[in-house]
């Protein structure tokens, strides 16, 4: 879709496009220019399925290639810092350009001989990449299974396993592929399913159509296929009444007709005798299960569903901290393409930093340091071409002026003609009680934050006295490169801001960790020596500083000159320090370093949350965070605090769980608080902050994983050993709520793990509560990342569904979900009373699987058929269950997702203690099949 397209204005006719497609997939040779040394020439192509650009020669191989869907810009001429290292005249700008990829916008740097070539290369890639959209990426999960070779990269994964190029494989080549896709089959299976898909007169190898039909055996989904027998009957397919109930009972869908599952089936059934007769086979469901009905993020919520109506203050704000750095905070590149970038992310504050430059003209860049200058100009217009591409809710600008009053002038100026009516808010009138406009009344607005003149100055003055209170004010002097000294060359300057950057690095400590209680500031003393560790610890329960240096109100105010011109601009969002955050008003912006922020947490909690009912509150990151690192920004959320402004250039856990909170309302940058912290009085640090009101109930089913890779960067390679997966599963909200539980680990399978264990938290406020699936690999000496994926507890749907890890188009988990109330006293945070007492079974017994596959060959030769040649095995080493089980009477309402009460639990409790099989409450009996296994495992 072009209007999700960072090119939005971009039209190309389909034989322009296609003639640019085709000249780049021939390829061209161009060359690649890499700094401080001498270009390289390479050949450049794009790939068949015109899904990424490859070069040859490299010692990367396979994997020098870039991919389309990571770039984020492509750009004309000369303007990346590499070729601004080359002397002028060194190369025709016509025949440069340079693509922005990946999560750190790295560059690719390219002359061509000519500049045709170039505009080819420029206008393909824009054309592809203005292709690109969430949408799209959603699309590709509407595969069957037995289409995946065919599109995507079974072409790719067919020819890399054909070792010896004759156009089919060899049993010794299967069998190579297996272990690089992570599966993990005994030989006599492999045999015996390569054996059935060898089916043409060259015997002993697989062409690609047959190794379709052996993909197609190896990846049958026995956990969808069992889902499948249970709600059809034990037939090979669903019809409209079975799928209708499927829907209904599991998915919580309601008023499901006929007509919507003949959609589905038309939809995703590849099979036109199924198509016929309106059933659903196993392709078909797999198809639909994998597709965006199956996801477990509510699409409802990728479009605004929150009331937008409300004051600012009643709201969470996407923020940037110096949004124009792309790396570190001394010596990184300063980009005007890094507002676009994040405004389209959903980023809704952007912070400005200004600077006297040359020529009267402001510029922008990171004070006392050695990061590169852009004018400010640049950043205003790129700020209003792209402030509202994405979404029209309002933009706010913070502006850090360190300038002087003739360029603040200018500033003003550039400001007013530049944006124009986006800044006239005299059409948005605040209501009686002067409170902030809402989101909905300040559409296609953008507001200036900064520093406004007190009333009493006399209106025909062009200037004035402010205090300076804001954050750039506040940067300590150890992370200062140059303090007003101009004696030293660039190159000694470099040489000290390499050896401070190191130092700084080793004394703060500062790292993105996967423990949350991991985020910690070494603090240094006005000497630059590290303070005691065990007393400069920063956690989400705990605080203790010097206070005489980190107390604001011990620090000498200081004054500057603001001109009025600048000053008219803001309204809305007024910059002031907080010298006492129960004295301050409605249309403020209060800025507090991290630290700060958790200084008044700990010691005036509720307070801090009455003073962000009122005005807007601004938390940006110790100044000590020289590496562009971010703090754990849910402790902030849970205060209140409205522009949590991070990193946007480090990628990591702290960007992953600030997209899965704005994901939850289509990612406009504003998320509504719960009502408890819009008025009242409310502390988040209490151990029941919300008593005698009803809580939550999760319960997560960990079912089954599939294609999981092996972890990024391995030191083996596809050689490595085959993974040994587990899934982690972290609660992150107030303290109260905040809990890991993690499922066993299965040895030796990567491809289609089964862990089928249920884990089961109790939420406090689930408004707040973002849910996070990591997968790791097990090893003896640690664990291996291997992904993860973050969802807001609001936007997560119940019933079946998958999970699919960040970043990552077919590694997925399949869970079941649901979510129940209860009330009175809870037992311990994730702990196995209640619900999961009475239905979770043993982790180390035999997954239901293996059981009803027995129960059901009997009377159902086909079906155990399928199953037996499945890659889906009984985790190594489990014990196996003895067949036959009692009948069992299965509650079809399932109170585990619709509600259970105090004396539920209680009585759950009781069950799960007695040895004999739980009965429930009857209202329909069923004899055992997969369901009955299922409700007891849950």
């Amino acid at each position: 879709s072009l209007s999700l397209s960072p090119y939005p204005s971009l039209s190309l006719s389909l034989p322009l496009s296609l003639k640019c497609m085709s000249s780049m997939q021939t390829g061209t040779q161009m060359v690649k220019l890499r700094g401080g040394s001498k270009g390289l020439v390479r050949y450049f192509y794009l790939d068949q399925h015109k899904s990424c650009i490859r070069w040859r020669p490299s010692r990367k191989n396979e994997k020098a290639k870039i991919s389309i869907d990571s770039i984020r810009e492509v750009c004309e001429g000369k303007q990346s810092e590499i070729f601004q290292r080359y002397s002028e005249g060194s190369f025709d700008p016509n025949c440069c350009f340079s693509l922005y990829y990946g999560e750190r916008l790295e560059s690719l740097d390219l002359v061509s001989s000519t500049g045709e070539e170039a505009r080819t290369w420029i206008t393909g890639l824009k054309y592809l990449v203005a292709g690109i959209s969430d949408e799209d990426s959603l699309a590709k999960r509407q595969r069957t299974r037995d289409q995946y070779p065919y599109r995507g990269n079974g072409h790719q994964t067919f020819a890399e396993a054909d070792k010896n190029g004759d156009g089919s494989l060899s049993i010794s080549e299967v069998l190579q592929l297996l272990h690089k896709l992570n599966v993990n089959l005994p030989r006599q299976k492999v045999k015996q399913m390569f054996k059935e898909a060898d089916t043409d007169d060259n015997q002993g190898t697989l062409d690609f159509e047959e190794f379709c039909s052996f993909y197609k055996m190896m990846s049958t989904r026995r956990d969808l296929y069992l889902l499948m027998l249970t709600y059809s009957n034990h037939k090979d397919h669903l019809d409209s009444i079975d799928l209708t109930r499927f829907l209904e009972v599991e998915q919580k869908m309601t008023k499901v007709t006929k007509d919507h599952c003949l959609e589905i089936v038309n939809k995703f059934e590849p099979c036109s005798e199924n198509q016929k007769q309106g059933v659903l086979g196993i392709d078909g469901f797999t198809s639909y299960m994998r597709s965006p009905a199956g996801d477990i993020f509510n699409p409802e919520h990728y479009e605004v569903t929150q009331d937008m109506s409300q004051p600012l203050c009643n709201y969470f704000i996407a923020s940037s901290h110096n949004t124009y750095l792309m790396g570190d905070q001394l010596m990184s590149q300063s980009r005007v393409d890094m507002y676009a970038w994040v405004l389209q992310a959903g980023c809704r504050c952007v912070e400005v930093d200004c600077w006297d430059g040359q020529d009267g003209e402001p510029i922008v860049h990171h004070g006392y340091t050695l990061t590169s200058k852009i004018l400010f100009k640049d950043v205003i217009e790129t700020i209003n071409k792209y402030a509202f591409l994405k979404n029209d809710y309002p933009v706010i600008l913070s502006i850090e002026n360190h300038c002087s009053v003739p360029q603040q002038k200018k500033m003003a100026q550039y400001l007013v003609e530049v944006m124009g009516d986006k800044l006239d808010l005299s059409a948005v009138k605040a209501d009686e009680q002067g409170h902030l406009p809402s989101p909905d009344t300040l559409k296609g607005k953008i507001l200036v934050k900064g520093k406004k003149l007190p009333p009493n100055i006399d209106e025909d003055n062009e200037e004035g006295d402010v205090t300076d209170e804001d954050s750039a004010d506040e940067m300590e002097d150890d992370c200062k490169l140059m303090n007003g000294d101009t004696s030293m060359t660039r190159k000694q300057v470099e040489n000290v801001a390499k050896k401070k950057l190191d130092n700084l690095l080793k004394e703060s400590k500062i790292r993105d960790r996967e423990d949350p209680d991991s985020f910690t500031i070494a603090t240094l003393s006005p000497t630059g020596k590290p303070t005691d560790q065990s007393a400069s610890k920063v956690t989400t329960t705990a605080l203790t500083v010097p206070l005489t240096h980190w107390m604001f109100s011990c620090r000498k105010k200081k004054t500057m000159k603001l001109s009025r011109a600048l000053s008219d601009l803001v309204k809305y969002t007024k910059s002031v320090g907080v010298s006492d955050i129960e004295t301050q008003g409605d249309w403020q912006v209060s800025s507090l370093s991290e630290t700060k922020a958790h200084q008044i947490m700990q010691q005036k909690a509720a307070a801090f949350i009455h003073f962000n009912q009122r005005q807007l509150s601004r938390i940006y990151p110790s100044s000590y965070r020289v590496d562009s690192s971010n703090f754990n920004p849910q402790p902030f959320w849970n205060s209140g605090c409205h522009l949590v402004a991070l990193n946007y250039q480090s990628e990591g856990r702290v960007l992953q769980l600030n997209r899965a909170k704005f994901n939850s309302n289509g990612n406009c940058g504003y998320i509504l608080k719960p009502a408890c912290m819009c008025e009242g009085v409310f502390n988040p640090m209490m151990e029941d902050p919300l008593p005698g009101q009803m809580k939550k109930q999760l319960v997560l089913k960990i079912i089954s994983g599939q294609q999981l890779p092996k972890p990024k960067d391995s030191m083996l390679g596809d050689r490595g050993e085959i993974i040994d997966p587990f899934v982690e599963v972290e609660i992150i909200g107030l303290p109260v709520d905040c809990c890991k539980e993690q499922t066993r680990v299965v040895d030796d399978n990567g491809f289609n793990p089964m862990w089928e264990e249920t884990l089961v938290f109790t939420l406090h406020m689930p408004e707040l509560v973002l849910v996070r699936f990591l997968v790791w690999d097990h090893d003896p000496i640690g664990q291996d990342f291997i992904g993860q994926r973050t969802i807001a507890f609001n936007s997560m749907i119940p019933g079946f569904r998958h999970v699919y890890l960040e970043g990552m188009e077919e590694a997925s988990i399949f869970v079941h979900v649901s979510v129940h109330d209860i009330t009175g006293k809870v037992g311990t945070k994730g702990g196995t009373s209640g619900i999961k007492g009475l239905f979770h079974r043993n982790p180390k017994q035999a997954s239901l699987d293996s059981h009803v596959a027995a129960q059901l060959s009997r009377k159902h030769p086909f079906g155990a058929h399928l199953l037996r040649r499945t890659a889906s095995e009984p985790t190594k080493g489990e014990p196996k269950v003895k067949k036959g089980f009692p009948e069992i009477a299965i509650d079809t309402k399932d109170y585990s997702s619709e509600g259970a009460s105090e004396d539920r639990e209680s009585e759950d409790r009781d069950l799960s203690a007695s040895p004999q099989p739980p009965v429930l409450s009857p209202i329909k009996t069923f004899p055992l099949d997969v369901l009955s296994l299922i409700k007891i495992s849950l």
